[in-house]
């Protein structure tokens, strides 16, 4: 999960250690009560980006939120729930993916009493669970085809149909999230879209998001946050981030446990601020498998099963990573 702050000021306030302050522009209001869910604006593009959101946010077609994998399109897919009418609503997310093809249909348009022998039950679908509010559709773009244009259909007739169960009113707002663009229609009918650069193309929102990570995660470790060095501020800077804003707070997550209750050093963040620093092929290697494994969980809320299923690993050689990087599964269960 790609995670902004909701004010760019307090931010980049906080990532100051030496005097110097990050200038920021302020954000709309916050997303949501996640600390997490708040919103972070430095860069002009995120601003545009906002602006794009708050608009669709007002209106009640379904809406695509499309960026490189951890740039915060979940985030900002929550925001838009939070700052539209349906915000009293239910938001219900459905992580696509997770989801095997065969279970599609069901987990998303719900099933009548005994279509399936192993489910005596009727069964309500994610559509019928998010009615009244929104339905976030985590990476559309790994729906089936057949299940992604029976949900377009759905749109467009505005009514859908249960396996084996009566037609009923779709009344559930859809807001997705992709990775790639999915041509002129996604959901069948006309759309807003929401593009997220990658981090890398907005590095004024580097420090003040680092700057948020850095207070959210030493609170939830227990401590104060002490801020940056130099040296750490002017690597963060000169990172690519590839992994965008997802890499960034787990960077800053595994520095807040190896800084203590120091200042936090370019060394702590494993980020290079000279050649001399560079951490081994060996730590480098581990450090990635610990983020990936806990972003995996985190993203599935500590179900092994589905992180395994994302990861494309068979389950026993997913818990044997896990093992090897002491990630602790039930940390991220709700």
């Amino acid at each position: 999960m790609s995670e902004f702050a909701s004010s760019a000021l307090a931010a980049a306030a906080a990532a100051r250690s030496d005097g110097n302050t990050v200038a920021a522009s302020p954000a709309p209001p916050a997303a949501g009560r996640r600390r997490e869910d708040r919103i972070v604006a430095a860069s002009a593009a995120m601003q545009r980006a906002i602006e794009r959101a708050t608009l669709a946010a007002r209106g009640d077609q379904p809406v695509l939120v499309r960026g490189p994998a951890g740039s915060g399109k979940s985030t900002l897919a929550r925001a838009i729930h939070a700052w539209s009418a349906r915000a009293t609503g239910p938001l219900e997310t459905l992580l696509c993916g997770a989801v095997p093809e065969p279970l599609q249909a069901r987990e998303l348009f719900g099933c009548a009493a005994r279509t399936y022998p192993a489910l005596p039950d009727a069964f309500d679908g994610a559509l019928a669970r998010s009615a009244g509010g929104t339905l976030l559709l985590e990476a559309i773009e790994l729906l089936a085809p057949a299940v992604r244009a029976q949900l377009a259909r759905a749109v467009a007739a505005g009514s859908y149909r249960p396996e084996g169960g009566e037609e009923r009113p779709l009344r559930a707002r859809l807001v997705a999230t992709s990775d790639r663009a999915l041509g002129d229609a996604p959901l069948g009918v006309v759309h807003q879209e929401v593009v997220l650069a990658p981090l890398a193309e907005r590095r004024e929102d580097v420090l003040p998001l680092a700057a948020h990570f850095l207070a959210h995660c030493a609170v939830e470790a227990g401590g104060e946050p002490i801020g940056f060095a130099p040296d750490a501020r002017a690597a963060l800077l000169e990172e690519t981030w590839v992994g965008n804003v997802s890499e960034l707070r787990e960077r800053v997550r595994q520095a807040v446990r190896l800084a203590g209750g120091g200042a936090v050093g370019a060394e702590a963040l494993l980020l290079a601020a000279n050649a001399d620093r560079v951490p081994s092929f060996r730590e480098a290697k581990r450090a990635f498998e610990a983020r990936y494994v806990e972003g995996l969980l985190r993203l599935c809320e500590g179900n092994i099963s589905q992180a395994a299923r994302l990861a494309k690993k068979d389950r026993k050689d997913f818990y044997d990573v896990i093992r090897r990087t002491g990630v602790d599964p039930s940390n991220f269960r709700r």
